[in-house]
């Protein structure tokens, strides 16, 4: 439960955290963008093609995702960051921003209609999960609200939309590589979040918000807007 309970600055760890982050983000600019002519005949990859435009568009998704992820550390997450988790979330966000440009260096570099629908996918994933985030803590500010569960904006549709707009983003990174493997990303991350951090939250909620919490939980669905 500390994860949930701890509040602090940790200024080196949020410095660190976005300097890893960088630095993958520049690994995966030079996968898309730059290349090397061996590595192409080696894996049959497509690195620095000048007709990339899978994988030119693919970079400026992620330079969305680096957007937010700074967005979110250096503001909107106010509780404590550990130097574990320091690492731990530039590492399983290595997955996204290295593990989907090597499955879409060996797909066809045109862009397809369906392509846009998956960047469609995207920009709202990465809208749910930000602005929703963005709305509590906009409400949490308010001294009238200290002390009470969030139930307001996209939360009324979901009791973890944050985390569905994850889901949506990654899933929508993953369709857009044209790689069915790639698939397994998002799935795993459905898995975790169902298994692992919706429990976990919800018995912290349950400790700290006790009957507010146990109301709103009948009332809403837990993950999926009106399906789950």
């Amino acid at each position: 439960m500390d994860l949930y309970q701890t509040t602090g600055r940790s200024i080196p760890q949020r410095i660190t955290l976005l300097f890893l982050q960088t630095l993958i983000l520049v690994i995966t600019g030079w996968l898309l963008l730059g290349g090397d002519k061996t590595l192409n005949t080696w894996f049959g990859w497509r690195l620095g093609q000048e007709d990339g435009h899978r994988q030119l568009v693919l970079f400026i998704l992620f330079l969305v995702v680096y957007a937010r992820i700074t967005f979110m550390v250096c503001y909107l997450v106010k509780r404590s960051i550990s130097w574990s988790e320091t690492v731990a979330i530039p590492s399983a966000f290595a997955l996204y921003y290295i593990g989907f440009p090597l499955f879409s260096l060996t797909s066809p570099t045109s862009i397809t209609n369906w392509d846009y629908v998956y960047i469609v996918l995207f920009l709202l994933g990465s809208w749910v999960s930000t602005c929703s985030e963005w709305l509590r803590n906009e409400w949490k500010k308010e001294p009238q609200n200290k002390g009470r569960l969030y139930t307001k904006g996209l939360f009324r549709f979901s009791m973890h939309i944050n985390y569905f707009g994850e889901v949506l983003w990654v899933m929508a990174l993953a369709l857009f590589t044209n790689q069915p493997w790639a698939l397994l990303v998002p799935l795993f991350l459905f898995c975790m979040f169902v298994f692992y951090n919706i429990p976990m939250l919800d018995r912290h909620l349950a400790e700290k918000y006790g009957e507010e919490f146990i109301a709103y939980q009948k009332s809403t669905k837990k993950f999926i807007p009106f399906i789950y």
